[in-house]
């Protein structure tokens, strides 16, 4: 896998508003199948930023299947795409971890640390870029759960 992101619907970085308001404290975990395989799944919300004063709060995906253990994917729903499809970036596991240290990223994705307890992901396509911002600890609370074992079959 290239350090490019992957990203079959870019239309909704060119979508995405300022207008409301609210905290980025809600997550949630997941592990469940993946198109039959397993996967580590942490729902946060994360803030799209503009030059608008308001920022926008949006529920967001962060996804890890450990067939591909060198990517990470982070989903954007549905409904703030043209299309109305999931807009699903793929990247590299190890720069989401090197930008909640320092700026890294030259391709379609660029992350950094932004102040102690916020990181920024800014993601480029042919329509724009999107400049998002996560609490730090959600994104390190989903890297330590994509290192963790992977739970035991049952018979």
């Amino acid at each position: 896998m290239s350090a490019a992101a992957e990203n079959p619907s870019a239309g909704a970085a060119s979508t995405w508003a300022a207008t409301a308001t609210a905290p980025l404290v809600e997550s949630s975990f997941a592990e469940a199948p993946f198109d039959g395989a397993p996967f580590v799944e942490e729902r946060v919300r994360a803030r799209v930023i503009t030059d608008d004063p308001l920022y926008r709060a949006i529920p967001v995906a962060l996804r890890f299947v450990p067939a591909e253990p060198l990517a990470v994917r982070i989903v954007f729903p549905a409904d703030l795409s043209p299309e109305g499809t999931d807009n699903e970036w793929v990247f590299p596991r190890a720069l989401l971890e090197a930008g909640l240290q320092a700026p890294t990223g030259t391709g379609d994705v660029r992350v950094w640390p932004c102040g102690r307890v916020q990181a920024v992901v800014e993601f480029h396509s042919p329509e724009g870029v999107a400049v998002v911002q996560f609490d730090i600890a959600a994104l390190r609370r989903f890297l330590r759960r994509t290192y963790a074992p992977a739970p035991a079959a049952t018979r």
